[in-house]
């Protein structure tokens, strides 16, 4: 299943994606996608409304180095654990939403990563009930102002800027996330072409292990890394992170006026 954050009108909903190109529809849902979906008669054709993130969490749990090329190209080695850091939730655009480039960085970074969506509060959580406690996936850019990252000694400054989290095009809840392709294209050049498989840790041994470090509640994010090819990107770019299975999330490059 699907499931979007959208705007039709003035009002916001979540619904249900089904079908796809021209005939795609979107179906409301009642409430929150967290817990049972229940549909409602109200059903829009998917071009006619505009997709916004698919979810709006507390926090954001990002996870470096999780691939191995991605840490030799950065030129260190792969954590004996999980190197985790937050994003603020102020940090999350949708599908067809601007980065925008900030005035204090010169060396702006895309990185394609599957975003792990938690859908039950969890602390503790054993690897082996972790299935239990994941809604779905989606696609997600974890960008980076590269020089602050490397000149402050620590990450959030390049990393929580306002739009550096596109997230979407929606949220899918039926997939095996273990072995996807996983890929970025700037301006239609594929610069990063991965699968999931070749995570470090994978998202089982993620979730248990930030569990251990924070409660994650439901709506959370985690971001589970990036393989390597991550780049450069400037304004007017168009950025696109397709993962198999999921969909493609495509956002533009924009001045910072």
């Amino acid at each position: 299943m699907r499931i979007a954050r959208f705007a039709a009108g003035n009002e916001v909903s979540y619904g249900v994606v089904e079908g796809d190109g021209a005939n795609a529809t979107i179906t409301a849902i009642e409430g929150h996608p967290i817990g049972e979906v229940a549909l409602t008669n109200v059903v829009y054709p998917l071009a006619e409304v505009r997709l916004l993130a698919p979810i709006l969490p507390s926090k954001i749990v990002a996870v470096g180095k999780n691939y191995a090329d991605h840490a030799k190209e950065m030129g260190g080695e792969v954590p004996h654990e999980p190197l985790i850091f937050l994003k603020p939730s102020t940090s999350i655009v949708g599908p067809g939403d601007g980065i925008v480039y900030p005035a204090a960085t010169k060396e702006l970074s895309y990185e394609a990563e599957l975003a792990v969506v938690i859908g039950r509060i969890c602390r503790d959580i054993a690897i082996e009930r972790v299935p239990d406690v994941i809604l779905g996936y989606t696609c997600a850019n974890d960008v980076t102002a590269r020089d602050l990252q490397r000149t402050d000694g620590q990450w959030t400054r390049g990393k929580g800027f306002d739009t550096f989290c596109p997230l979407g095009p929606w949220i899918e809840t039926q997939i095996d996330a273990s072995d996807l392709a996983i890929s970025a294209r700037v301006n239609g050049d594929t610069r990063q072409d991965s699968r999931t498989s070749l995570l470090v840790s994978d998202i089982p041994t993620l979730v248990s292990w930030i569990s251990r470090v924070m409660t994650l509640l439901p709506g959370d994010v985690i971001l589970t890394g990036t393989p390597a090819g991550v780049g450069s990107m400037h304004v007017g770019d168009l950025v696109e992170v397709e993962i198999e299975g999921i969909g493609v999330l495509a956002n533009q490059v924009v001045r910072n006026d």
